[in-house]
């Protein structure tokens, strides 16, 4: 009798822990289900961002294609949506020269945008003593020679969206923002300071998230 009654109550607890975890699957199922939903009611847009303006304080090339450079760049960003915020968790600023990197990365500060909010970053970027790529070397010549000089400013970076209370995880965010600078005409730009010229570009920022 005793061996029975224990297999009987083997038993119910077999079947009460399914339940269990029938049930737990079963919410699961409906949380993620709504999170998708409401995910793609909403449809969240990435962010834009624009390159406002860039201050030149040294742009140097030495023998042997040794390049010297320090810029302060305004860069604002918007958040479109009206229902969603951004977490922004990292965000690494730096200029290259036709895809090669000619300055250090620059952090700039982890931030929460709300919705239809704008942020704006001023920060500093620079390379000493970078050595130009042969292949760079040429067209950095030629660049000088006509005066503009075609440099793209990148921001890579982290973010997450925010929908209600739901934080989602995280998403790579490259930016690519372009700037031809003049550097043959100094009156295409304003002086600043000891032979500084800040540039005003305004220029939109092409984003992939």
């Amino acid at each position: 009798m005793s061996e029975k009654v224990c297999d009987k109550h083997g038993s119910k607890r077999r079947k009460i822990f399914r339940r269990i975890i029938a049930g737990i699957i079963i919410f699961i199922l409906i949380v993620l289900i709504t999170i998708l939903i409401v995910w793609a009611i909403l449809r969240p847009t990435k962010p834009r961002f624009i390159l406002q303006d860039a201050t030149v304080y040294v742009f140097n090339v030495s023998s042997p294609n040794v390049l010297t450079s320090s810029f302060q760049v305004t860069i604002s960003s918007r958040n479109p949506n009206d229902r969603i915020g951004i977490y922004y968790d990292k965000l690494d600023l730096y200029a290259t020269y036709h895809s090669q990197q000619i300055t250090y990365k620059t952090s700039l500060p982890t931030t929460y945008q709300g919705h239809k909010e704008i942020n704006v970053w001023s920060p500093y970027v620079y390379g000493n003593a970078v050595p130009v790529a042969p292949y760079n070397a040429l067209s950095l010549t030629q660049d000088q020679s006509s005066g503009i000089i075609p440099l793209m400013f990148k921001i890579d970076g982290r973010v997450r969206w925010k929908v209600g209370t739901f934080i989602t995880g995280k998403y790579h965010l490259y930016v690519r923002c372009s700037a031809f600078i003049n550097f043959g005409d100094r009156q295409a730009g304003t002086a600043v300071g000891n032979n500084a010229v800040k540039y005003q570009l305004v220029q939109s920022c092409s984003v992939s998230v």
